[in-house]
């Protein structure tokens, strides 16, 4: 099904979209390649799924509905308190891609999300370089 010039949002609709985000965690809370990223959120994914969903749904041009119960679209400071580096954000990108491929995403769609998707992912990076040590308490210092 060519897709060209539709959003994400009129491609995938609320339903695909709540698709991935399902997708995506269960992958996050599933793949060894992701623990660092899982161990930044809470056993419960419940309450973030349905923020990434609603985030998405406007994101990908859907109705502004995490702006409208939120106010805000800001990533970086919810994200703030946590050390994310290259390496989550490719846990994050690598959870993500997986997912459009679980929901068979058309290769379209994946392309029209590869870049922005990297963007967000990167736009919410807060150090230089992974920790190396990932919260090791016998390390008291990293250099």
């Amino acid at each position: 099904m060519a897709t060209s010039g539709k959003t994400p949002y009129q491609i995938l609709g609320e339903e695909g979209i709540r698709r991935l985000v399902d997708a995506f965690y269960d992958l996050m809370d599933t793949l060894p390649e992701a623990r660092d990223i899982r161990r930044m959120h809470a056993e419960d994914l419940g309450p973030m799924r349905q923020k990434l969903t609603e985030y998405l749904i406007g994101w990908m041009g859907g109705p502004p509905v995490y702006w409208q119960k939120y106010g805000t679209v800001c990533l970086t400071e919810p994200h703030a308190p946590f050390a994310i580096g290259p390496e989550e954000r490719d846990q994050w990108l690598l959870c993500m891609h997986r997912a459009l491929e679980q929901i068979g995403a058309s290769e379209e769609l994946v392309e029209m999300l590869r870049e922005p998707l990297f963007r967000i992912a990167d736009a919410v990076r807060n150090r230089e370089c992974s920790s190396r040590f990932k919260g090791d308490p016998n390390v008291i210092a990293s250099g």
